[in-house]
């Protein structure tokens, strides 16, 4: 159950995820209570209230959670896998001083729920890569990774010490129509789409071969609700969850878009995505998402492919 009067600001919502929670949050709250903060004005979101943030601005955070009594944040602000690497101190600053900042406020009773998203990025080159389990060896090879495994820790610290109601997902790869790719290791499987449409023909970053766990922006969106709107007594695990998704090769996904455009094409050219790509599970488990609050998935790989191009064309 949730109380559909909550305020809601979600940080970061001009990204990939951001939108399309924002769209969804508005059906159910209302899009007066759902408020959008990022760095520059959402054209995609014209309904909702929009505060300009930068979340390293603990004052100004305050200061927008006060204007509007704020009850649950979204916290989606951060420097993905590929964009980290390249500038890496920034990286891990953004990724964990926003998510003290945001705690620190559900540490005051300032607001009552936090969600913070992790990421398949926290496991690494010694992690069991076929059907990785929740609970396993993490040793993250990006800064992308190492602030989402700290980021895990100190959810989890807030939530044993000071009681603070934190959730979170480890996303897999993410797939939609809505918005364009946000600079991930797994964009190709957004990008692809583009270029399958556009150009017939795709070059990728990855090795046919590299299989890794995706998932339809749909199902991501669905499972945050989902999770935010549990009982807290049936959230178990307050690092992040394992949300599995479907796992597939660039070769896979070309062939299953070739069933809807014969002449498609795919070349390869690997690049530094792909060393990241190999430090990743190409398959895990969501056993106790699904135990804890009932996950399940809707979109397997030729349903996803098809909603993929019939909203792009």
């Amino acid at each position: 159950m949730y109380n559909k009067e909550d305020k809601i600001l979600i940080i970061g919502s001009g990204g990939q995820i951001g939108i399309e929670l924002a769209q969804e949050l508005s059906l159910l709250y209302s899009s007066e209570n759902v408020v959008v903060a990022d760095l520059k004005p959402i054209i995609a979101l014209p309904n909702n209230p929009f505060e300009q943030l930068d979340v390293l601005n603990k004052d100004a955070l305050f200061a927008i959670v006060k204007k509007h009594n704020i009850k649950q944040i979204y916290l989606l602000a951060a420097l993905l896998s590929a964009t980290g690497e390249q500038n890496p101190m920034f990286a891990w600053k953004l990724n964990m001083e926003g998510l003290f900042n945001v705690l620190d406020l559900a540490k005051e009773k300032h607001i009552t729920k936090v969600y913070w998203p992790s990421s398949i990025a926290v496991f690494g080159p010694t992690t069991p890569r076929i059907n990785t389990p929740q609970f396993t060896v993490m040793e993250p090879s990006t800064v992308y990774g190492i602030s989402k495994q700290a980021g895990e820790r100190w959810c989890e610290w807030y939530f044993r010490k000071h009681n603070v109601d934190v959730r979170s997902l480890r996303y897999p790869g993410l797939i939609g129509w809505k918005s364009a790719p946000g600079g991930g290791t797994t964009d190709y499987a957004v990008h692809i789409f583009h270029e399958a449409i556009k150009n017939k023909k795709y070059e990728c970053f990855l090795s046919a071969n590299t299989a890794l766990p995706m998932m339809h922006m749909e199902d991501a969106i669905r499972a945050t609700i989902e999770i935010m709107h549990s009982p807290a007594e049936n959230i178990k695990i307050r690092g992040s969850y394992n949300l599995a998704g479907i796992s597939f090769t660039p070769d896979q996904i070309a062939s299953e878009i070739r069933k809807h455009i014969p002449e498609f094409g795919i070349s390869y050219k690997r690049d530094f995505r792909q060393e990241i790509a190999d430090s990743w599970p190409q398959s895990i488990l969501d056993d106790e998402a699904k135990k804890d609050w009932n996950w399940s998935m809707k979109y397997d790989l030729s349903s996803l492919v098809e909603n993929m191009l019939v909203n792009l064309a």
